[in-house]
C-alpha cells in the first residue's frame, strides 16, 4: 500500500502538465464569441505585417543587388527578415490567436484537434486577406521595383524540377510545423512557461533554417498565404504557374508534422489503446 501510495505521488510529480480537450470539430459555437473575430483581427494584422516587411526586403535586396552582387542585404538577410518577423508576430500575438500566421500551421493543428473547422477556415481566410494587403502595401511604396523585380512572388528557381520544388516545400514545412507542435506542447511549456520567448525564438528560428536551405530552389514559401499574396497583387502568369506547389507542399508537410508529434512522439495511439485494452479487462 505505502508502495502504491509512493509510486502514485512520483507519479504526480513527474507530470506537472495537463493534455487541453480536443478542439470541438465544427466549434459553431464560437461564432458568437469576440474572442474568435479578435484573433481573426491578430491574424490578419500579423499577416499583412509579415508580408510588408518580407516582401519589401525581398524587392529591396533585388534592387541593391543589380549593379553590386555584394551590395544589400543578402540571401541571409533575407533569411533573417522571414525567421525575426515570425518570432516577433508569434510572441505578439500567441495570447490571442495562437500566433498561426500561416494556413499549413492551421491546417496541421486542425489536423491535431487544436482548433475547430470553423476557426481553422476563417483563420486561412483572414491570413490570406492580410498577404495580400501586405503584398499590396509594399507595391503601393515601391510601385517599380515590385512590377520590375518580380513582386516577391514564389516561383521555382530555373534548373529545379516542380518536384524537386515540392519535396523541398513537404520537408521545410514538416520542419516548421513540427518545431510549432514542440514548442508548444503542453509537457514543454509547462517548463518553459516562466521565459516566455522560448516558444516563439525556435519557430522563428526554423523559419530562418529552412530559407536558408531553399531558398535557391523556391525563394522559400512554406507558407501558403505568403505566396498566394504576392500572386494577387503581382498578378502575372509565372505568379500562378507554380502556385499549386506552395499549397500543396505546406499542407502535406503540415500533415506529416502533425501525424509524426501526435502519433509517434506523444503516442497517443498507444496510450489510447492501453486505456481501451485495461478498461476491457476491467
Amino acid at each position: 500500500m505505502v508502495k502504491e501510495m509512493s509510486m502514485e505521488g512520483e507519479h504526480q510529480m513527474v507530470k506537472d502538465y495537463k493534455d487541453p480537450p480536443p478542439a470541438p470539430l465544427l466549434g459553431v459555437e464560437e461564432l458568437r464569441r469576440w474572442a474568435l473575430y479578435r484573433a481573426l483581427i491578430a491574424e490578419f494584422i500579423a499577416t499583412l505585417l509579415f508580408l510588408y516587411v518580407t516582401i519589401a526586403t525581398v524587392i529591396g535586396y533585388k534592387r541593391q543587388s543589380q549593379a553590386d552582387r555584394c551590395n544589400g542585404v543578402g540571401l541571409l538577410g533575407v533569411a533573417w527578415s522571414f525567421g525575426g518577423m515570425i518570432f516577433v508576430l508569434v510572441y505578439c500575438t500567441a495570447g490571442i490567436s495562437g500566433g498561426h500566421i500561416n494556413p499549413a500551421v492551421t491546417f496541421g493543428l486542425f489536423l491535431a484537434r487544436k482548433v475547430s473547422l470553423i476557426r481553422a477556415v476563417l483563420y486561412m481566410v483572414a491570413q490570406c486577406l492580410g498577404a495580400i494587403c501586405g503584398a499590396g502595401l509594399v507595391k503601393a511604396f515601391m510601385k517599380h521595383s515590385y512590377n520590375s523585380l518580380g513582386g516577391g512572388a514564389s516561383e521555382v528557381a530555373p534548373g529545379y524540377s516542380k518536384g524537386s520544388a515540392l519535396g523541398a516545400e513537404i520537408i521545410g514545412t514538416f520542419i516548421l510545423v513540427y518545431t510549432v507542435f514542440s514548442a508548444t506542447d503542453p509537457k514543454r511549456k509547462a517548463r518553459d512557461s516562466h521565459v516566455p520567448v522560448l516558444g516563439p525564438l525556435p519557430i522563428g528560428f526554423s523559419v530562418f533554417m529552412v530559407h536558408l536551405a531553399t531558398i535557391p530552389i523556391t525563394g522559400t514559401s512554406i507558407n501558403p498565404a505568403r505566396s498566394f499574396g504576392p500572386a494577387v497583387i503581382y498578378n502575372q502568369h509565372k505568379a500562378w504557374r507554380d502556385q499549386w506547389i506552395f499549397w500543396v507542399g505546406p499542407m502535406l508537410g503540415a500533415a506529416a508534422a502533425a501525424a509524426y508529434h501526435q502519433y509517434v512522439l506523444r503516442a497517443h495511439v498507444v496510450k489510447a489503446l492501453t486505456s481501451f485494452r485495461s478498461n476491457s479487462h476491467n
